[in-house]
């Protein structure tokens, strides 16, 4: 099969992926987007977006990324289907093959793969995505002013998503299958001093429950004991707080990463340790996790990428 040359081959799609498309493509890189297991990246399981500057009434996220993916192309972008499944950054131009065995020369490379929350594996997050189920309380706590709903988890991230919904929620209840908060000190006590968030430690998620939507969620509490206990609670949002993990694995380690996976750039730009390699969104963030800064990193990137190009030709 022959090998397909491009300036800048950009790996994954969504926010970040497709911007950086929309800015190479405007300065002549003529890009190739390779989309990815999921193409529009998470955005595209989201029904509805309402905090992307530009739509006053909202949009859902496939429609956005419907957009976004059209906009780079009128410049001129190539996107196709696609998953790359071996890189070689030893030497430039680098060379990447995708699962149908399409082998891709690239002068530049931004990794945009995203990352991809932790589910706790039961089928009705699934069955809910999108109608009550969400990883993401910055995106989606909104819809949830006034309700009640759960957070699973016992680190950082559910304790941060807890205290931020419970800013909208009229309750929030926190799913701790542990006997204790692994989170820090400071954001246990946040939450213990909460009125508003309720923890249920030494509890599982069984399933959930709802027509339609999520209604409620049936528990366990002291698992496999002699102790153990079956209850329900009813909930109208459940949201997952167990983490996320990048999607990385395709680099091999040969891109420095950060102890949780997430790529490491070099200092305010989007450079990896790799000259010429650059990564943008949430495969490089593991802080804000949001659409526009995904999309202002994806910016980023295109405008190192050309920059690099330019002094390196």
């Amino acid at each position: 099969m022959a090998t397909i040359h491009t300036n800048c081959l950009i790996i994954g799609s969504g926010p970040a992926g497709y911007t950086a498309a929309i800015y190479a493509s405007r300065a002549n890189l003529n890009p190739i987007v390779i989309e990815g297991v999921l193409p529009g990246g998470q955005l595209t399981t989201t029904t509805e977006i309402e905090n992307f500057p530009g739509y006053p009434e909202g949009i859902t996220g496939s429609e956005m990324m419907d957009e976004l993916r059209q906009q780079a192309e009128r410049f001129g972008a190539v996107v196709n289907e696609g998953i790359i499944e071996k890189i070689d950054f030893s030497a430039r131009p680098f060379i990447a093959v995708d699962d149908s065995g399409n082998e891709y020369e690239a002068k530049t490379v931004i990794i945009a793969t995203g990352a991809s929350a932790k589910y706790l594996g039961i089928n009705d997050e699934k069955t809910y995505a999108g109608r009550g189920v969400s990883a993401c309380a910055t995106c989606d706590g909104f819809f949830y002013r006034k309700k009640v709903v759960a957070v699973v988890g016992g680190g950082d991230t559910a304790c941060e998503e807890a205290t931020y919904l419970s800013n909208l929620a009229a309750k929030v209840y926190m799913i701790v299958r542990k006997d204790y908060l692994r989170a820090s000190k400071v954001m246990q006590q946040r939450v213990m001093d909460n009125p508003k968030i309720e923890v249920l430690f030494n509890t599982n998620t069984v399933s959930l429950f709802g027509d339609g939507k999520v209604q409620g969620a049936n528990l366990v509490r002291f698992k496999g004991t002699d102790k153990e206990e079956l209850f329900s609670i009813d909930i109208d949002g459940f949201f997952l707080g167990i983490g996320h993990k990048p999607n990385t694995e395709f680099l091999n380690n040969q891109i420095t990463l950060d102890e949780g996976g997430y790529i490491v750039t070099q200092g305010h730009s989007t450079a990896t340790n790799i000259p010429g390699v650059f990564a943008a969104g949430d495969v490089a963030d593991p802080h804000y996790r949001q659409a526009v800064t995904s999309a202002g990193q994806g910016c980023k990137a295109a405008l190192d990428a050309e920059r690099f190009l330019l002094e390196n030709q």
